[in-house]
């Protein structure tokens, strides 16, 4: 075996790291962070997620995402409306859907580039092994 688990995984930091930095530089012209543009990108997925939800989804404690959540609300990108019991519910609104749309043409083009070197069939069966290895729950949630 030519590659350890741990050099592994730490290819993977580092593919993650990269894509890191590059996504935020690219989406800093629209006014988003990532994990804003992330959130805008799960709630067109999944409308009427809780807030715990989308704090897994984007990788967020629930509190640094309740924060966070404010602001987009304040700022028009998000809708946050009363759920069940004390539940609140997020919705995307059309501005954010705007610079949701905005944010994917940067982000499929540098995704794209990261993997320029792969065939589509080494694509493929990279894929695979990383869903095998995240097993039956991949999201997290």
């Amino acid at each position: 075996m030519s590659h350890s688990p741990a050099d592994v995984a730490l290819a993977v930091k580092r593919l993650q790291y990269r894509h890191h930095r590059a996504l935020s530089k690219a989406l800093a012209p629209l006014g988003l962070s990532l994990v804003q543009w992330d959130t805008l990108r799960h709630l067109r997925q999944r409308p009427d997620a809780s807030l715990h939800d989308l704090a897994l989804l984007t990788f967020q404690t629930d509190q640094s995402f309740g924060s966070l959540a404010v602001r987009m609300a304040e700022r028009g990108l998000i809708e946050r409306v009363p759920g069940p019991g004390r539940a609140v519910r997020h919705r995307i609104t059309d501005q954010g859907e705007q610079l949701r749309r905005a944010g994917q043409e940067a982000v499929t083009d540098i995704v794209r580039t990261s993997f320029d070197g792969l065939t589509g069939k080494e694509l493929d069966q990279l894929g695979g092994l990383l869903d095998r290895a995240l097993g039956s729950n991949p999201s997290g949630v």
